[in-house]
């Protein structure tokens, strides 16, 4: 995993000088924003991830054409968000991630989280737990593989103060009406709800990090968008449930529109 985390360090290397310019953006048919940095995050993971591993395949934003067909039979892939969180990156606000997921049996086995604006690494797979490295790019020059890693970075879930609020962490970009009405259900026994506005995967490395309690995504998500973030939650205790039959995401779908969900501590 750790050329994977490389991989993920040096895309963001790359999306940082993008990001310090002036940059034109396209939309997709679906009206989705793509920059260019979209297209060289996606082209500079590939291209690590196939030399890593040549026999896996690779299910990324910027490729999604496979069809179902020929990934139906896939048993280890890669999950890949080149930018989670496009709108961010335009708005220039610094929540936006490079997503990287390694999926067995289409669930998460690891998950990569790196946040280029905030330098922060977030990591977490079965074996080992979740972690996270604040300044990262100052470790990257004399680390060498992920055990080194794991020994410098803090374990998740962070030790934070005990707090009365219940933290509900939501989209900053995507919050709907279904997310309004699960705060006021919250709120319907007395309890004080504090709500945290995030972008892209932070949100569940906010679960993760154990800084926020709930994170309802009453609104529509792909499967590349929570990957790597449902692997680092339940590597940190957490779950990631769909709303309605309570159970853990599915992965390589026909349709690879996620459902609803309900990320908690």
């Amino acid at each position: 995993m750790w050329k994977a985390v490389e991989a993920a360090y040096q895309a963001g290397v790359e999306i940082m000088k993008i990001y310090e310019t002036e940059m034109e953006v396209e939309y997709k048919e679906d009206q989705s924003p793509l920059t260019i940095a979209d297209k060289t995050s996606h082209s500079i993971i590939v291209q690590a991830l196939k030399q890593m591993t040549p026999k896996w395949p690779v299910l990324s934003e910027e490729g999604s054409e496979i069809t179902y067909e020929e990934r139906a039979g896939w048993e280890d892939f890669w999950l890949v968000d080149p930018i989670d969180g496009t709108k961010e990156f335009i708005k220039k606000n610094g929540e936006f991630t490079v997503n990287i997921a390694h999926m067995k049996n289409n669930k998460p086995e690891a998950g990569i989280i790196y946040a280029p604006a905030l330098d922060t690494l977030y990591y977490g797979d079965k074996q080992n737990g979740a972690f996270t490295l604040k300044q990262f790019s100052k470790h990257m020059g004399r680390l060498t593989s992920l055990d080194e890693l794991l020994k410098q970075a803090e374990q998740l879930p962070a030790s934070h103060k005990s707090t009365d609020k219940i933290r509900v962490v939501a989209s900053r970009s995507h919050l709907s009406e279904e997310t309004k009405a699960f705060i006021e259900e919250l709120k319907s026994d007395g309890s004080i709800v504090e709500t945290i506005s995030a972008g892209s995967s932070l949100k569940l490395c906010l679960i993760a990090e154990g800084s926020a309690d709930y994170y309802p995504r009453y609104a529509p998500t792909m499967e590349w968008d929570t990957g790597a973030g449902q692997a680092i939650v339940e590597s940190a205790g957490g779950r990631v449930l769909t709303a309605t039959e309570q159970e853990p995401l599915a992965y390589n779908k026909e349709n690879l529109r996620n459902p609803w969900f309900l990320a908690r501590r």
